[in-house]
This record gives structure tokens, C-alpha cells and sequence, in this order.
């Protein structure tokens, strides 16, 4: 189960968003002020931050760049929903720092896979990267029948 802290001011999207993430048996904790975002984020330590982009008072650009430059909350993965759909509004939010990009209308199929990932991700970069570091030398290693390698 991971903590996931929604910033969102539609109260649809955010029941909808809720009961997704509740029935992959994940709690979501949502916030409806932007300005209260960051306060709540440290109250909370999300595992996943998602945000809407277009929000009153603190847009969720500005929020994913204010949340890369906190100390505590700049490791949290962070997913964007949002109706801008062009390749370059996904650029932008990407830019800010965001990993994932989901535009609404969400696909539930696609939003819940994409909080998954993200999860698995953030929780095993260390792994991956020993992974990788293991298959390159593996494939420099001479194989079976090279000189150097086993024989079968």
C-alpha cells in the first residue's frame, strides 16, 4: 500500500482518482487548495504526488517545480493529469519535473498502471540500476564456447 497525495479542485476527478487508487488498495489523501499542497505533502509523506496542471492560486507546474526544490519531497514521484494534450505541454510539464503525464479524460486502464509503475520505479531504482550494471558485464563476460568462457 503507498501513500498518494492528490492535488486536484474538481471534486469529481478527486472521488474518482480516490476510489481508483482505494480499490488498488492504496491511500489517497486529497488536497483542493494548491497553496496548501507542500504543507500537506510533509504532513502526509506521500509515497506519489499527482497533480492537475491547471489549479487557481498555485498552478501544478509551478507546484512540481516547488516540490523538486524542497529537500524532503524532491525524491517523490510525480504523475500530471491534465487536459493539455500536446506534445509540447507535455514537454513543459516533464521540464518541471514530472514523470509521468496522464491527460484527461483519464483512461482508468492507463491512470492506474501509470501509479503503479511510478511506484515500482521509485522503489526500485537502486535494484535497476544493479540489474544494468550486472547485464553489461555479463554481456562483456565471454559466453560459453569463447575463450575465457564456459564450455557446455
Amino acid at each position: 500500500m503507498a501513500k498518494i497525495l492528490i492535488v486536484e479542485d474538481n471534486a469529481l476527478n478527486i472521488k474518482l482518482f480516490c476510489d481508483l487508487l482505494a480499490a488498488h488498495g492504496h491511500e489517497p489523501e486529497a488536497v483542493t487548495d494548491s497553496r496548501n499542497a507542500l504543507d500537506a505533502a510533509h504532513q502526509f509523506s506521500p509515497d506519489l504526488v499527482i497533480t492537475d496542471i491547471q489549479l487557481p492560486h498555485v498552478s501544478g507546474l509551478e507546484l512540481i517545480r516547488m516540490i523538486r526544490d524542497d529537500e524532503q519531497l524532491s525524491a517523490i514521484p510525480i504523475m500530471a493529469v491534465t487536459a493539455y494534450s500536446t506534445t509540447e505541454d507535455e514537454e513543459r510539464i516533464r521540464g518541471a519535473g514530472a514523470q509521468a503525464y496522464v491527460s484527461k479524460p483519464i483512461s482508468v486502464m492507463r491512470f492506474a498502471q501509470t501509479v503503479e509503475d511510478l511506484l515500482k520505479d521509485h522503489g526500485s531504482h537502486d535494484l535497476i540500476a544493479q540489474v544494468d550494471v550486472q547485464a553489461n558485464e555479463s554481456e562483456d563476460s565471454p559466453g560459453p564456447g569463447e575463450t575465457g568462457g564456459e564450455e557446455s
